[in-house]
């Protein structure tokens, strides 16, 4: 029976399927071979994400498939037969990233359920609100949340709420990372994600001094620990949240089985006796021991800085046995004072002063001379070694043999585990058929016949205990029997073989109607298309001239970007200076804009959580009071918020991840007047997407893109002492970048929130192609200059203006040579290479 709340479980591969079944998830999320954000998991064929739903469904427990990836038009036919698929096989549930995805969903399959990613970085009420408005069913909350906002949320959201209990952590608010994807063609957005917060990094000053030499600091400094909250289960369910959800979708199928039981019991644990929950220390230890890059709660109860990363190692670390206290050269043996038990089969890793790790399975193990097969917590024990170790190096254990040979036994015997039990009833007499019904806990009944009439018995008659021992025989059903009522009149005799297939086919009904209630209304046979979902906008065809529009956030620069010519700027939201933009400068930028004869739109932040909730709302009322063009918001929660507050035009920013013509449609129909198309586009993509819907297009063409916003900040964490609660602000002393493997060097920007923005280390830098974007029919190209001074953000803008102004004729292009106003650290985006 389903607990009152849910254990969801990652699956990744059919071993992991199992693993999660039997370990006692209530739901499993996993991902097909197109459309999931975890495209390097094995993952399931149709036909077997069929048989997947098939099992977890006979055992009541729900499949959600995530279809939480970025689809551009191209792509549009393959999703639409995919959702249809989907439906079709009856999942519970999709999960979606795309707001696009989710439109085309609510039209084409609507009674299958949506849940939001936490792709869509869903990080306020107003946000889930939004949702639930639109048909959302479930919204998976950002993991940057706080357990007082989940709790929050969690009493006023109109639809569930499901949150991250366990797994690896993303440094970045999960659907704003642009790393992977500008650094080397792989984006997260499209479930291709290069990991490179797992990469080394060096955090310089303007000099390139390497500022946290002798700070104790690791160089793996945007690497975040595991998440693990088990002892916190008890306050995760007394919020409210109806889901708990473990990540693991690319780890083996012995995590899942290990992380999945060992929840199950804690929830069950405290659902039985809340007053007395306590988890074991072997709970904490079988966690650790699976897999770990030690643990932290993340943003559950405040900000840890620098205890939050695994900054010294960005993998594996299990757990800590004990230390070398000798090594023998010409043996190649080390002697190991333990602290937790070792045994044969385990493999171990070194962490020696000198030349990194050194690693090694467990042949042999001597306690005093002998051969043991086991040695435990507290002795000297001997090994063999193949690379010198020194007294007093760390020994950390990374593969458990006996724990693993546990995991295994949830999914490799052939037979289920935990079975449903049911009770049978028998009946039979002679002149007619023996019949079996079998009703299982849930009061599900499935009966069939013998086709062979019971005859009087001429030597052995049937018994209850020949019956009771072919019905016993359930193989690798998922069912066991519990209780038996035989009812025999007279002295018959039945074939065993017709008794046994009368429990197959008696078991075979009662698997179907275990499944019937799963059953949806049929889809019509006749597909759509995404033109009759989204028809193209005839009027938006014919635009007007491209304009050009600067972003930034000081009056200095934005009377730089007016008087080289912009025709819009945009103004507010964060700054790179952590400092806030007041309500006067607010009035001086309109004001300005409107005595250079141009327009302006606000910017809102681009996240807000629940305390910075009242300041939005008190910024959306001054901005409808001095009324600019238009107020860009930057998540759903503030576009829930600001379509209440105001009557002005929105524009939706690139934080949206616009990436199809369904979701531009989407936004136009909220009130969207403009939108920036997602920087992941190539110029063939965007040619599909112009001409629909009514909304303005534009694109960023020029600037330092932001790869990752977080809530994480190195400076304040690693020399700002952030993890004392009381951060001393280092960021405001001095400029900061991360210095990569390949001397690449990415600005660190703090804002006035203290989140970190990193910025790409190549300027993107789209001048010689101006006139594509003109010929593309985009409405406004955009310069990022946010960084840069008054002169830059000038001469930038200026150079822009000129193009539009030229077109063709502009001395540029005739020369097509650009090397006088270009550098060589450059970039020309995803405009043409696109992503993975």
């Amino acid at each position: 029976m389903r607990t009152v709340v849910e254990l969801l479980a990652p699956v990744g591969s059919k071993e992991a399927l199992v693993a999660a079944l039997e370990s006692g998830a209530d739901a499993v999320y996993l991902g097909g071979k197109m459309f999931g954000a975890r495209h390097y998991a094995p993952n399931f064929t149709d036909e077997e994400l069929a048989e997947a739903v098939r099992l977890a469904h006979l055992r009541g427990i729900s499949v959600y498939v995530t279809v939480n990836t970025l689809v551009d038009n191209g792509e549009m036919p393959l999703l639409i037969d995919y959702l249809r698929y989907l439906y079709t096989i009856g999942v519970d549930a999709i999960i979606v990233q795309d707001i696009g995805v989710a439109c085309i969903a609510k039209t084409v399959v609507p009674h299958l359920p949506i849940h939001a990613s936490t792709q869509m970085t869903v990080h306020n009420l107003a946000g889930v609100q939004f949702l639930a408005e639109h048909g959302f069913t479930r919204a998976v909350l950002a993991r940057e949340l706080s357990l007082d906002d989940i709790a929050y949320i969690c009493r006023h959201a109109p639809i569930e709420i499901e949150t991250f209990i366990h797994g690896a952590l993303c440094i970045c608010y999960s659907g704003q990372c642009l790393m992977s994807s500008l650094i080397g063609g792989r984006s997260g957005n499209r479930g291709r994600c290069a990991q490179p917060c797992r990469l080394p990094y060096t955090l310089v000053d303007k000099e390139g001094r390497n500022i946290l030499e002798g700070r104790d600091a690791g160089e793996y400094l945007l690497s975040p620990k595991d998440l693990k909250t088990i002892e916190h289960i008890p306050r995760l369910i007394e919020a409210g949240v109806v889901s708990l959800k473990i990540e693991g979708r690319m780890k083996r199928p012995e995590y899942v089985a290990v992380v999945v039981d060992t929840y199950r019991r804690a929830i069950d644990a405290y659902l039985a006796n809340k007053t007395n929950f306590t988890v074991s220390t072997q709970d904490h230890k079988d966690l650790a021991q699976i897999f770990n890059r030690d643990f932290t709660t993340a943003y559950l109860f405040g900000k840890e800085g620098r205890f939050m990363m695994s900054d010294r190692r960005p993998n594996n670390r299990g757990v800590r046995i004990g230390r070398v206290i000798d090594y023998s050269p010409r043996e190649k043996t080390a002697v190991i004072r333990l602290d937790e038990p070792l045994a044969l089969g385990d493999m171990v890793e070194f962490w020696v002063k000198v030349g990194g790790r050194v690693c090694t399975n467990v042949t042999a193990l001597k306690l005093q001379g002998q051969d043991v097969p086991e040695a435990p917590a507290g002795r000297a024990v001997a090994i063999p070694v193949p690379s010198p170790v020194r007294p007093g190096d760390r020994v950390f254990k990374t593969f458990d043999a006996k724990l693993m040979e546990r995991a295994r036994a949830f999914f490799n015997t052939g037979a289920p585990l935990r079975r449903i039990a049911v009770d049978a009833e028998v009946d039979v007499g002679e002149g007619r058929p023996l019949t079996i019904t079998f009703t299982d806990v849930d009061g599900f009944r499935g009966a069939a016949a013998t086709n062979f009439i019971a005859e009087r018995a001429i030597k052995r008659p049937l018994t209850a205990e020949t019956v009771k021992k072919q019905l016993e025989r359930l193989g690798t059903t998922v069912f066991a029997l519990r209780n038996l009522i035989c009812r025999i009149e007279g002295e018959v005799m039945v074939p065993l073989s017709e008794i046994n297939e009368a429990r197959r086919k008696a078991v075979e009904a009662l698997e179907q109607a275990r499944l019937s209630r799963y059953r949806r209304p049929d889809l019509s046979p006749r597909s759509i298309t995404l033109e009759e979902l989204c028809p193209p906008d005839k009027a938006a065809s014919a635009k007007a001239k491209t304009e050009l529009i600067v972003n930034v956030d000081t009056l200095e620069k934005l009377e730089a970007a007016l008087v080289a010519g912009a025709d819009w700027v945009l103004y507010g939201g964060e700054t790179y200076n952590h400092r806030s933009i007041t309500a006067d400068e607010y009035r001086q930028a309109v004001e300005l804009t409107r005595y250079h004869g141009r327009k302006i739109i606000l910017n809102t932040p681009r996240l807000v959580k629940e305390w910075q909730i009242p300041g939005l709302r008190k910024e959306l009322e001054l901005f409808t009071e001095i009324c600019p063009d238009g107020i860009s918001v930057g998540n759903l929660g503030s576009l829930h918020i600001a379509r209440q507050i105001c009557p002005l035009p929105l524009h939706a920013d690139f934080s949206f991840n616009i990436y199809n013509s369904a979701a531009v449609c989407f936004l136009t129909e909220q009130g969207v007047a403009s939108l920036t198309l997602s920087p992941e586009l190539n110029f063939d993509q965007i040619e599909k997407i112009a001409g629909w819907g009514s909304a303005a297009l534009e694109c960023i063409v020029h600037g330092y893109l932001p790869l990752m916003v977080s809530e994480y900040c190195v400076v304040g964490s690693f020399i700002g002492a952030l993890h004392t609660g009381n951060c001393n602000q280092a960021c405001l002393r001095g400029e900061y970048w991360l210095r990569d493997r390949m001397n690449e060097k990415f600005a660190v920007a703090t804002d006035q929130f203290c989140r970190m923005h990193i910025l790409n280390a190549k300027e993107l830098n789209m001048l010689p192609h101006v006139m594509k974007f003109i010929q593309l029919g985009i409405d406004r190209i955009r310069i990022e200059a946010k960084t840069g001074d008054p002169a830059y953000v000038q001469r930038i803008t200026q150079l822009y203006r000129q193009l539009l102004d030229f077109g063709e004729d502009h001395p540029l292009l005739i020369k097509g040579d650009f090397s006088t106003v270009e550098h060589a650290d450059i970039t020309r985006g995803h405009y043409f290479r696109g992503v993975l």
